[in-house]
C-alpha cells in the first residue's frame, strides 16, 4: 500500500572495481551516485541513475555461498532495455558471454553473469505488451 518504486539492490563483490566496470559496460549512462567506506574500512559504491542503483560492497576474498537456481534465493534480476539486438551486438563487441530465451511477451530475453556470478536478465518487451 505504501510502495512507490524499487530503489536498489545490495551486492557483495569480490572485486568491486571489476563489478562496477561490468555494470558500466551494460549501462553506459549509469554513474557513481555516492561512495565511501564502511565502519570497518570496506569500500562501497552506489552505482546507477536517478531512479535506481546497485549498492556494490567490497568483500574481497569471500566466496559465493548460493548458486542461482540451486536452492531458495534470488535467481536473477531483470532490467528492461530498449533494443535487444543492439544490446547483443554491444555484448559481443565487449566480449561478454550471454544466452537468450524466448517468451511470447518479449522480443528479447538476454542473460549475462556479472563478475560475482549474479545473473542479470536484459529484457525487451513486445511493443503491444503492457505490464500488468
Amino acid at each position: 500500500m505504501n510502495f512507490t518504486r524499487f530503489e536498489h539492490l545490495n551486492v557483495a563483490c569480490q572485486d568491486i572495481d571489476a563489478t562496477q566496470q561490468f555494470y558500466q559496460t551494460l549501462f553506459p549512462d549509469w554513474y557513481v551516485r555516492a561512495q565511501g567506506k564502511s565502519d570497518n574500512g570496506d569500500r562501497w559504491i552506489h552505482f546507477g541513475n536517478h531512479q535506481f542503483y546497485i549498492s556494490l560492497n567490497d568483500y574481497a576474498g569471500q566466496k559465493r555461498l548460493q548458486q542461482p537456481y540451486e536452492g531458495i534465493g534470488i535467481n536473477h534480476v531483470g532490467f528492461v532495455i530498449a533494443d535487444g539486438e543492439a544490446m547483443k551486438q554491444w555484448l559481443e563487441k565487449q566480449g561478454i558471454e550471454y544466452y537468450t530465451m524466448t517468451a511470447p511477451e518479449t522480443k528479447h530475453r538476454i542473460y549475462v553473469n556479472d563478475p560475482d556470478g549474479n545473473e542479470i536478465e536484459l529484457v525487451e518487451y513486445q511493443p503491444d505488451y503492457a505490464l500488468k
